[in-house]
C-alpha cells in the first residue's frame, strides 16, 4: 500500500433468504417458494421488501440444488439489484442457512438478517427495525403476539395454562452480528432437523436476544390453506394501497 493511502472498509448488512425447502406439506409438484401468488412466484414477493429496504445492502438466496440457473434467468425480469449470490441449500434448514452464511464476506458484513423464503408479507419497516435492534444489542428477532390460549400438555393431560402475555410467536427476519451468528453455527449439528430457529442457536450461547413486535400478517406459507389466506391478504393490502 502506498504511503498515505487510506483503506476504507464499508460494512454492510446482508439478508440470507432461506428458500431451499421442498415443501412436502404443500403436496404439490413444485417447491412452495415457486408457487404463484397473484401471478408472481412467492419468492419474488418475499425478496421485494428486502430489495426496497435501505437497511439491507446485499441479498444471498439459498435455493434447492439445481434451481439456481433457472432462477437467475427469471430474476432478471424482476430487477433484483441487491441479489449477490444464489447458493444451493442442504438437507436441513440449518445446513442451508450455514451455506448462505459461508457465502457472506467476513471482513465487510456487519448484520446478517435470516428470513424464511415463504414469508412474503414482511414489511420494509419491520426489516429496518430488527436490523437496527441487532446493531444495538447483537441479536434481535421479529415476533407477534400469541392470540390463542396455550396449554402445556404432559402424557395426554393438561399440565398448565400458560400466560399469553409472556408468549410470542417467533417470526423472521432474525438478525445478528455476523461474528455472533457464525459462532453459534460452529457449535451445532447442521444435520439436526429440529434446528428450525436461528435465535435458539444464539440463546444456547447465553447471549441476549431482544424482540421487535411485528404483525401477525407475516405468515409462513407451508400448507395449501396458507396460500388461500395469502391471496386474501395480498388483495387486502393492494386494495388499501389504492384507497
Amino acid at each position: 500500500m502506498s504511503p498515505g493511502l487510506l483503506l476504507v472498509i464499508f460494512h454492510m448488512n446482508v439478508a440470507i433468504i432461506a428458500a431451499a425447502g421442498q415443501g412436502a406439506r404443500m403436496r404439490g409438484t413444485r417447491a412452495k417458494q415457486f408457487l404463484e401468488l397473484a401471478g408472481t412466484p412467492i419468492i419474488f414477493h418475499t425478496l421485494k421488501p428486502f430489495e426496497e429496504c435501505d437497511a439491507i445492502q446485499e441479498i444471498i438466496l439459498v435455493l434447492p440444488a439445481g434451481e439456481a440457473t433457472d432462477f437467475l434467468a427469471l430474476a432478471n425480469k424482476y430487477a433484483l439489484r441487491k441479489l449477490a449470490k444464489v447458493v444451493p441449500g442442504g438437507t436441513t434448514r440449518a445446513e442451508s442457512v450455514f451455506r448462505g452464511l459461508q457465502a457472506t464476506r467476513y471482513a465487510t458484513t456487519e448484520i446478517v438478517a435470516v428470513h424464511d423464503g415463504v414469508r412474503p408479507f414482511v414489511t420494509v419497516a419491520e426489516i429496518s427495525e430488527v436490523v437496527e435492534a441487532a446493531k444495538l444489542n447483537g441479536a434481535a428477532i421479529l415476533v407477534a403476539p400469541v392470540t390463542d390460549t396455550v396449554k402445556r400438555v404432559r402424557e395426554g393431560v393438561i399440565a398448565a395454562t400458560l400466560d399469553r402475555g409472556e408468549l410470542r410467536n417467533a417470526l423472521t427476519p432474525q438478525c445478528f452480528h455476523h461474528s455472533l451468528l457464525r459462532r453459534a453455527y460452529e457449535q451445532i449439528d447442521l444435520l439436526d432437523p429440529q434446528l428450525t430457529d436461528d435465535s435458539l442457536l444464539v440463546e444456547r450461547l447465553g447471549e441476549k436476544v431482544v424482540i421487535v413486535e411485528g404483525s401477525a400478517r407475516n405468515i409462513k406459507i407451508t400448507r395449501p390453506q396458507d396460500l388461500v389466506i395469502a391471496e386474501a391478504l395480498l388483495k387486502e393490502i393492494r386494495d388499501r394501497q389504492k384507497s
